[in-house]
C-alpha cells in the first residue's frame, strides 16, 4: 500500500484549534477516531506540504 493505492473508504476530517494552543486534525473512519495534534509551526509546515502537493497534482492532469 502507498500514496497511489486507491481505497473505497469513507472518512470525515475536521481541522481546528484546540483550547490548549494546538491545531488538531481529527479523522473518523470505519468506527475509528484519530486525533492528531500539532503545534502551530508544525501545522504551517503541513499546510505548505499540502499546497505543494496540490500544485504538483495540477500538473498531472
Amino acid at each position: 500500500m502507498g500514496i497511489n493505492t486507491e481505497r473505497d473508504i469513507e472518512a470525515n476530517m475536521q481541522i481546528g484549534p484546540t483550547d490548549q494552543g494546538f491545531v488538531r486534525i481529527f479523522i473518523e473512519a470505519g468506527g475509528m477516531e484519530i486525533p492528531m495534534d500539532f503545534d502551530p509551526e508544525e501545522a504551517e509546515e503541513i499546510a505548505e506540504e499540502i499546497r505543494a502537493a496540490a500544485a504538483t497534482a495540477r500538473q498531472v492532469k
